[in-house]
């Protein structure tokens, strides 16, 4: 796992030290549990973005048709959001590969050499 290191304002960092108490979790995970939410909501956002461009460039009855296609999704989504239950279509949304997925993995970092040298 990566090391990165961040400047917060006082009040947010004040506000992340009260969840971490309350939640009785790390600030660490509480920060990571975020910016996973954050990516998800932007490759969602990139998404829906690109699938709207696509409509757009259509002859509008094709546009229509996909648009009424969409719209039980669309509803079930906000039925979801508004009753904080989960379905089978959050449940695909988050098993879909992770932001990244399918990019070459780093090489293995080189160990490295101990300061000390050895006794000749």
């Amino acid at each position: 796992m990566s090391l990165i290191s961040l400047r917060l304002p006082d009040d947010l960092d004040a506000l992340l030290n009260q969840e971490a108490k309350a939640s009785k979790r790390a600030k660490s995970e509480i920060a990571r549990t975020a910016i996973a939410d954050y990516l998800k909501k932007q490759e969602r956002e990139r998404f829906m973005a690109a699938y709207i461009r696509s409509i757009a460039s259509r002859d509008p009855a094709e546009a229509l048709a996909m648009a009424e296609e969409f719209l039980p999704l669309e509803n079930e989504a906000l039925a979801l959001a508004e009753s904080g239950g989960r379905s089978r279509v959050l449940a695909a949304w988050e098993s879909r590969p992770a932001y990244g997925a399918g990019r070459k993995a780093k090489p293995a970092a080189k160990p490295r050499r101990s300061s000390k040298r050895r006794a000749r």
